[in-house]
């Protein structure tokens, strides 16, 4: 058998790292039917919650552990416990969550909304690249109606499976999730009318594939909304060739004006970056900032000290790594 490549090896790294979080929502749910369906026990305390429920995803891997009250994100952990809302309470209203179950907003894993920028339309096509558990797909699927469509592709097949089984619960009729990999979308030239993507495309290997294909399945006139990771400066070798890293949503950030200069190769004008919010602030806790470089590819979160052995060798602190990253909001328009 051929030996993989390294962007190969990034893929795989990101896709077991995804494709562990939707099994263990799907695992959940499938206990939780049979649950349902046996008699009900009786204790004085009731029903006891689920001991996976209680962990929550995010972009960059599960948390810490059961019962921890920091959930481990590429933008850092947040210690506010949101009732109901899981991981996506960061970034999107009561409103928008309204309705939506546990295995959508439990496994929200972007760094911001970009479905808050995308003024949507009725009847328009919606394509998101790296669609998740579906939550960006659902909330878009609301805003184009029944004369819409919305698209989701992911390159996890666990993932798509998990957001085929949300889209039955939420009964959203007019989403339709597709295997597939953004570096080589598997849709027409000039099929919809809006792209959005939410911490995906800092986790490609080709950025400027991904931008490429973007402009070519748009409709002349359409746009591009994207939530993403970006960083001031360039990473350190040592963490650039971390798998660990790159399935934590941070390998992969470039400098923001290299990932700006991109979409513009790709063609896209307009563009404009709507905001920016720095992942982490000067009183961060270094734990909290060792989060974000240590969610592997399996998974499992390793040890604070582990990360600053490797980033001691960059010759950089937690500090200075965290304080680099920025989620950003960037529209980008495809000339009519």
């Amino acid at each position: 058998m051929a030996e993989m490549s390294a962007d190969e090896k990034i893929k795989d790294a990101v896709r077991t790292s995804y494709g562990k979080i939707a099994r263990r929502f799907v695992e959940e749910g499938a206990a939780e039917k049979r649950a349902a369906e046996e008699p009900a026990r009786a204790s004085c305390c009731g029903p006891s919650p689920s001991a996976a429920a209680s962990q929550r995803a995010s972009c960059c891997g599960p948390s810490v552990g059961a019962g921890s009250a920091q959930d481990a994100s590429c933008c850092g952990s947040s210690a506010v416990a949101v009732e109901s809302t899981g991981a996506a309470g960061r970034f999107y209203s009561a409103g928008e969550l309204d309705g939506l179950p546990d295995t959508v907003t439990d496994v929200s894993l972007g760094c911001g909304n970009p479905i808050a920028i995308a003024e949507l339309q009725p009847g328009e096509v919606v394509l998101d690249l790296g669609s998740g558990g579906g939550i960006d797909c659902f909330l878009a699927a609301k805003q184009v109606g029944p004369q819409g469509r919305v698209i989701g592709l992911d390159m996890t097949p666990d993932m798509i499976k998990l957001a085929r089984r949300n889209a039955r619960k939420v009964g959203a009729k007019n989403v339709d999730f597709r295997y597939g990999e953004m570096e080589e979308i598997p849709l027409p030239d000039e099929s919809v009318d809006m792209i959005v993507s939410n911490c995906v495309i800092n986790l490609s290997p080709d950025k400027d594939a991904v931008f490429r294909e973007a402009y070519r399945v748009l409709r002349p006139g359409g746009r591009i909304c994207v939530s993403d990771i970006v960083v001031d400066g360039d990473l350190p070798r040592a963490i650039r060739e971390q798998l660990d890293a790159w399935a934590a949503c941070i390998a992969g950030a470039l400098d923001e004006s290299v990932y700006l200069e991109k979409i513009r190769a790709a063609g896209f004008g307009r563009l404009a970056v709507v905001s920016r919010d720095r992942v982490a602030d000067s009183e961060i806790a270094e734990e909290e900032a060792a989060q974000v470089l240590v969610v592997g590819p399996d998974g499992q979160v390793t040890e604070g000290a582990e990360a600053k052995e490797l980033l001691a060798e960059a010759g950089l602190s937690l500090h200075e790594v965290a304080r680099k990253a920025a989620s950003i909001k960037v529209k980008a328009y495809k000339p009519s």
